[in-house]
């Protein structure tokens, strides 16, 4: 029998707020009402000592996103502290695929996670619907995540759709307002 960690029940998991993606040519929908919740939601995580995990989406050597690339850095304005937060580099959509994120997470304790920035449809879809099938509870940051508009959809029906699909199936919605760890 696993006791649980006394103080990490849940975690936050920050998805991808890097220079290439929330600076880059498409302008995320919303995005400084985004990294505030963002950072709201890293200061309610310190005050209750849950851990904060931060992925950046990297890709091969010699692409823009290469690893340790400019492009692939978090933006200087997220919270995020390097030295108490876990910054982890991933190649897929999904945040588990290869990363150890899952282990560290157990080996914490985390039973349940928030999941917030971007993109809507591919890390953030990818990753609450990963976590759930690896056992975790995911809770989706309704107003904590974001996208850029596509030929077919603007942003904000990706993000509305996408809140609606992931809720109740793969995940909780909650508010920033709501959320709490």
């Amino acid at each position: 029998m696993s006791i649980p960690h006394p103080a990490a029940r849940a975690a936050l998991l920050i998805i991808d707020m890097q220079a290439g993606l929330f600076n880059g040519p498409e302008i995320p929908y919303d995005r400084d009402f985004i990294l505030q919740n963002i950072n709201q939601l890293i200061l309610k995580a310190r005050t209750a000592g849950a851990p904060i995990f931060a992925a950046r989406h990297t890709g091969p050597k010699g692409s823009p996103i290469e690893p340790g690339s400019p492009l692939s850095q978090l933006i200087p304005a997220l919270a995020v502290e390097a030295k108490t937060d876990t910054v982890f580099d991933k190649t897929k959509p999904n945040c588990f695929f290869n990363t150890g994120l899952a282990e560290k997470l157990s080996d914490a304790g985390v039973k349940r996670l928030v999941i917030v920035g971007m993109k809507t449809q591919y890390c953030i879809d990818s990753t609450c619907r990963a976590a759930a099938e690896l056992g975790f509870e995911p809770t989706l940051v309704a107003d904590g995540h974001t996208c850029m508009d596509t030929a077919a959809l603007s942003a904000k029906a990706i993000i509305a759709h996408h809140n609606a699909t992931l809720n109740g199936p793969f995940a909780q919605l909650l508010s920033t307002q709501d959320c709490q760890f």
